[in-house]
Parts: C-alpha cells; sequence; structure tokens
C-alpha cells in the first residue's frame, strides 16, 4: 500500500511538472521573438533616438503589432499616449578658468535657464571629481545637488566625459511649465580655478512624445491594473565605428519590448485575466525616463497591483540560463510571489546583483515606484561584461534570443497568481516628495 501512494505521489508530480512544461512551451515562438528584435533593431530604425523618424517608425510598428493581437487602446485609438515636452539644448557657451578658455569638446552643459553668466560667482559652487572617485556616482550626486555649480571633472575621465557629453548636449528635456532647476557646467580640466567665466545661451522648443499602449480589460477585477512594459527608445546615431554609426538597441531595449508584445499576445490567447493588463512602450527612457514619468501622472497609482517592467534580456544574467534578477527586490514581496508561482520550473528570480548601481530608480520602474506601486524591472545584462552598451555593436547578432524566450516565460508563469487576482504583491514605500 505504502508503494502504491508513494508512486501514485511520484506519477503525480510527474505528470504536474510534464504540466507546466508542456505550457510553458507554448508561452512563445522563438521564430516570433526574432522577428520582433530584428524589426525594432534594424539600420531603418536609426537607433531609434527621441524626436526622430526612427522613433515613430518602432511605435508604429509596436502599435501595430497590438492591435494584431486585438487589445484594445489604453490612451488614443492609434495606442499612442501623445504629450508635450520643453526640450532645451545648449545653443552657444564659452567657459574660461583663470583666463584661459576651455576647449568646447571640454565642456558640458546642463541647464533650464535660457542663459547664465558666471563671473567667479560666490552662489555657485566649485566641485570636483577627482582621479580614483567612482564617476557616475559622483556625476549623479552633484545632477541632483540641488545648487548652480562649476563641476571640474579630472582628465582621467576623459572617455567617460565624452560619452556624457554625447548623451546630455542633445538637450535636456522638462514636461511643460516645469519649475526652473541648478544650472550645471561640468568642465574637463586638471585642476580647481581660483577664478572663472561662464556663460552659454539654450535652444528651448515645444515637441511632442508618446507612449505606446494597449491593454485587455480585466473581466472581475477591472479597475486593478497590472503592468508590463519596456521603453522603445534609444540613443540613435553616434561616432561612428568604422562604418557603422547606428547604435541600434537591440538588448536595449528591443528585447524588452519584443517580451512585452510576446506576453500581451500570451495573456490575450489566454482569454482569462481577472485583473486588467496594461501593454506599454516607453518613449524617452534613455533622456531622463520622460514617458514613465507622464504615464505615471495619467492613473491613480493606487490602482496599480504590480509593474513588471523589462530591461535588457538578450544574454544570460550572472546567475545563469533561465534566470533573471529583480531590482529592489526587498523594496515589496513582487519576486517572492513570482517565484512561488514557477515552482516546478527551471526559472528562478534572483535579487539585483549590483547595488552600489542604485539600478532601482534608473529604469521606467522608478517612476511608479516612487508612487508605493510595486514597480520591479526585471533584466539579465551582465553589467561588469557588457561590452556593446550604448555603442554601435548592440545587434541582434550579439543576442541569445532563447535567453529572451526563457526570460518571457518565466514572466508569464511567474505573474500568473497575479494576474488571475489571487495574489497580491505587498506594496513599495512611497518617495517623500
Amino acid at each position: 500500500m505504502l508503494k502504491t501512494i508513494l508512486y501514485s505521489i511520484l506519477l503525480s508530480c510527474f505528470l504536474a511538472a510534464c504540466a507546466i512544461r508542456q505550457s510553458s512551451d507554448r508561452i512563445v515562438d522563438t521564430m516570433e521573438v526574432t522577428r520582433l528584435l530584428r524589426t525594432l533593431a534594424a539600420d531603418d530604425m536609426a537607433g531609434r533616438a527621441s524626436f526622430t523618424p526612427g522613433a515613430e517608425r518602432a511605435a508604429d510598428f509596436i502599435a501595430g503589432e497590438f492591435k494584431k493581437i486585438g487589445l484594445a487602446p489604453f490612451a488614443e485609438e492609434n495606442y499612442r499616449q501623445t504629450f508635450h515636452v520643453t526640450r532645451i539644448s545648449p545653443a552657444t557657451w564659452e567657459i574660461v578658468f583663470d583666463g584661459a578658455e576651455i576647449p568646447e569638446d571640454h565642456v558640458i552643459i546642463s541647464s533650464n535657464s535660457p542663459g547664465i553668466n558666471w563671473n567667479t560667482d560666490p552662489g555657485v559652487a566649485v566641485i570636483q571629481i577627482k582621479a580614483g572617485e567612482d564617476f557616475a556616482r559622483r556625476f549623479r550626486e552633484v545632477a541632483v545637488g540641488g545648487r548652480d555649480a562649476v563641476v571640474v571633472v579630472d582628465t582621467s575621465f576623459a572617455t567617460l566625459f565624452k560619452r556624457y557629453k554625447g548623451y546630455l548636449m542633445q538637450g535636456r528635456i522638462m514636461q511643460q511649465n516645469a519649475a526652473p532647476s541648478p544650472s550645471i557646467a561640468y568642465v574637463l580640466a586638471d585642476s580647481l580655478p581660483t577664478s572663472f567665466r561662464v556663460s552659454f545661451t539654450n535652444t528651448i522648443e515645444e515637441l511632442p512624445l508618446f507612449n505606446v499602449a494597449g491593454m485587455l480589460p480585466g473581466k472581475s477585477k477591472p479597475d486593478e491594473y497590472v503592468i508590463f512594459s519596456a521603453h522603445y527608445d534609444h540613443i540613435g546615431i553616434i561616432e561612428p565605428v568604422g562604418q557603422d554609426s547606428i547604435a541600434n538597441g537591440a538588448d536595449d531595449d528591443a528585447s524588452g519590448v519584443s517580451a512585452v508584445i510576446s506576453l500581451a499576445r500570451y495573456f490575450k490567447n489566454r482569454n482569462d485575466n481577472e485583473r486588467t493588463l496594461l501593454f506599454v512602450a516607453f518613449t524617452a527612457e534613455e533622456i531622463g525616463l520622460v514617458g514613465s514619468k507622464y504615464f505615471s501622472q495619467q492613473l491613480d497609482p493606487d490602482d496599480v497591483i504590480a509593474m513588471i517592467n523589462i530591461e535588457m534580456i538578450g544574454k544570460d544574467s550572472r546567475f545563469g540560463p533561465n534566470a533573471l534578477y529583480v531590482t529592489g527586490y526587498n523594496q515589496s514581496d513582487l519576486a517572492e510571489i513570482m517565484q512561488a508561482n514557477v515552482q516546478g520550473t527551471p526559472f528562478t528570480f534572483h535579487p539585483d546583483p549590483y547595488p552600489t548601481q542604485n539600478l532601482f530608480y534608473r529604469s521606467d520602474n522608478a517612476s511608479l515606484a516612487a508612487l508605493g506601486v510595486p514597480a520591479h524591472t526585471f533584466s539579465t545584462v551582465q553589467i561588469e561584461k557588457d561590452q556593446y552598451y550604448h555603442t554601435v555593436k548592440d545587434e541582434v547578432e550579439t543576442l541569445n534570443v532563447e535567453n529572451i524566450v526563457s526570460s518571457i516565460k518565466a514572466i508569464a508563469l511567474g505573474t500568473r497568481g497575479i494576474v488571475a487576482g489571487k495574489d497580491t504583491p505587498r506594496r513599495v514605500a512611497k518617495l517623500t516628495p
């Protein structure tokens, strides 16, 4: 009798595991994911930089996929969520240290003021980023320091300075009628000046941007939202390497957008979501989480049960295949719920292995997490090894498409209880204004 009972238990477990495996095999088609990747990361998208025809083409393609799947538009009939921003771009600048003019390529201007004239102004902080310091961390500290400043960057950071300049001098994006913010002049130089003169002017333009969003209305809990998101913009045309100047952004973040479209198709085919599912491709993540910030202001964050933001899943994570890491893992119990839902599968979710990078507040999940939503980014990128980030080498050929497929399966299965209205993650602590 005991042997019979044990045999029955083992057989039940085996059949359950087979059912899960077969179910996961039907979630997504590898060839379909490859098609989505190749379209979004194609040269004719020109790197999908915000405000460019390439970004328009990408948005139209995503909207077309949402329509084919049968999603309902979330905002406008064409699946866009259009809004306007102010773009402030440096037009002219001159900086003089101790009587010597600084070369233009050694200057970064960050300001939403029409213009500035400083002459060794005591109200302007003079800050130094020294050799050996963590450049990215110090740069962020200065950027949020709340003071007008001249920031002297040691010349040992020349390569990083050049990269930051390429992004920041394209222009600063502000929501319309935003309050003035501090002005910062970053200068690549060997030492602090005893005197300085800083002058610059900005060009100010009002321009449209648009998220792309579709939804599957919930059956019994239509006013409770679960969001699956990724950003469709990238950095566009950059300094050439050989004959190539297009930063295609295959991993960052065509991989995430491909996952969002695939998940939309999967859940539409299932047709059993009790909560309303929103599938969103955000604009302008690369220039300050602009699209997700606007999106977060258009709905009541208390109605959002969870947000699964997907960013760079094109290669195996540090934890091996079938494994994703979750930024802000302990800020809520979303990842723990998802891990419980994939029990009996090879899929696993892990805490972010890069805590010093502050990744929880560096992708689009941050806009809703700040409002208390259990909003996390799911990724596999190995930051310390990735040589293609924001380069012309981030192309489909460098990706492991099977890793994207397995990540989609993990997320689909991991969110089952949340989509079904059975699991509700703990809220994230709101950021104070």
